[in-house]
């Protein structure tokens, strides 16, 4: 039988049952990622949205994302899920995640999902640098870390080997590092953050209010705009500077950059890695690597993925 191509990423690819794969689901802030996996092999990716007005909206559409895999996959075998928020020590659901997503805290996926095995729940910037460790940049690297710059940034690191949770899951937050103690706070109640300082929720802020989204700054930059440049190049510089305190505290092998603002490829590399050179030390004469992320919005969605098939070995 011909497998089916799909024509965008809500459609799923048809393919014969497997023994058995495992599914990443991926919950944002509007959305819902997901992906299944049967070894080695893709299966189907997709990018479900949700109402965020409508209450526990994103579960339904969770429970319709396992019942399209299951009709095409046969049952699922593990599952894995990636969330905002603090996950609990032991994996089975988001303890603190205030302000929105009413009813993730304290659900237990496992529960709610109809699934008879345990389901692994991981914080989104945990999940997303457990997928790029897995199938995308960060591969090989022992000591890593990760930002995801959107409307936040999200953090995480991989040291010697392992996934830097912390006592109670905060490990990783890296976009609520202090750069300025007389900034604004931020929503952990951080003066001066990097998410304030690069963050999609402050660019209004930032640029005076004429612009909206960061990446409207980036285009008035791509053409010259004096103004835009100040701001953009600022907010450049504070990422730098915040890796390159990341750099002296965890001395990673590399730093991994995702999120909808990587998107903006050079307009964001290549200044970023001149004020590295400024401002990282490099007592050996060796530079960190700083690479773009690769699995993009799935990112999440694979690294719940993987935990679900590693629960499975445990």
């Amino acid at each position: 039988m011909e497998r089916e191509r799909r024509s965008d990423s809500n459609r799923l690819t048809c393919m014969p049952k497997p023994v058995n794969y495992s599914v990443g689901l991926d919950l944002g802030g509007s959305s819902i990622k997901s992906v299944a996996i049967s070894g080695s092999e893709l299966l189907a990716q997709t990018n479900v949205a949700f109402d965020v007005e409508r209450p526990l909206d994103w579960l339904e559409k969770t429970r319709g994302i396992l019942s399209q895999f299951q009709e095409r996959f046969g049952a699922v075998e593990n599952i894995g899920v990636s969330a905002p928020g603090l996950a609990s020590k032991d994996a089975a659901t988001i303890v603190c995640m205030p302000g929105r997503l009413e009813g993730l805290e304290g659900l237990n996926w496992a529960t709610a999902l109809g699934h008879s095995k345990a389901v692994p729940v991981l914080n989104d910037a945990h999940a997303a640098i457990l997928g790029e460790a897995w199938r995308g940049a960060a591969q090989g690297f022992r000591n890593v870390c990760m930002l995801t710059l959107g409307t936040g940034v999200g953090g995480a690191a991989i040291v010697n080997g392992q996934l830097l949770r912390g006592s109670i899951g905060r490990g990783g937050h890296l976009g609520h590092a202090s750069l300025d103690i007389d900034g604004p706070l931020d929503v952990t109640g951080m003066p001066g953050s990097l998410e304030m300082a690069i963050g999609n929720c402050t660019i209004a802020a930032r640029s005076e209010g004429r612009f909206v989204t960061t990446h409207e700054l980036i285009a008035a930059f791509q053409k010259g705009d004096p103004f835009a440049s100040k701001v953009w190049l600022r907010s450049v510089k504070a990422l730098a500077c915040a890796i390159g305190s990341l750099i002296n505290i965890l001395d990673p092998e590399a730093v991994i950059i995702g999120g909808g603002i990587a998107r903006a490829g050079e307009s964001l590399f290549k200044p970023l890695q001149a004020c590295l050179d400024q401002v990282e030390w490099r007592p050996t004469g060796s530079r960190v690597a700083v690479f773009p992320a690769q699995l993009g919005e799935f990112a999440g969605a694979y690294g719940a993925a993987w935990a679900a098939s590693e629960t499975r070995r445990d």
